[in-house]
């Protein structure tokens, strides 16, 4: 599994809002917000249910990767995706880092990425427990 997912009893908004602040409680800000519902709409005339994706990103952890290997920008940011499931539900999905760094092939990274691991998960846990 390349990402870890929950979901939540709540509107895409609210969800959004929620996955905000538990990003900002772990020292992540968001910095790239892709509307994938109103993109291909606007580019391919689909519709499709709500659908976000927020590039989060943690400067500190970034620049500790970054100073690790340098072509890890091809990584980041940290995508979190944000979706309307069919029962009105949302899911909230962030990628896992220990998955996606594994394409590095560093040994040195693993502890970071267990860290980032750590800090997703609870943010996942302050999303459904908010």
């Amino acid at each position: 599994m390349y990402g870890i997912h929950i979901t939540v009893d709540c509107g895409m908004d609210e969800a959004e809002q929620k996955a905000r602040e538990a990003l900002k409680a772990e020292g992540f800000g968001v910095l790239t917000e892709i509307d994938v519902k109103k993109t291909l709409k606007e580019k391919i005339d689909v519709d499709r249910k709500p659908y976000k994706i927020l590039g989060a990103c943690n400067p500190k952890l970034a620049n500790e990767a970054l100073n690790n290997e340098p072509d890890l920008g091809l990584l980041l940011p940290c995508n979190v995706v944000i979706r309307e499931e069919d029962d009105g539900s949302t899911t909230v999905a962030i990628v896992d880092p220990e998955s996606m760094f594994t394409v590095v092939g560093k040994p040195e990274m693993e502890a970071l990425a267990k860290d980032v691991r750590v800090r997703f998960e609870r943010i996942m846990d302050a999303i459904k427990n908010a």
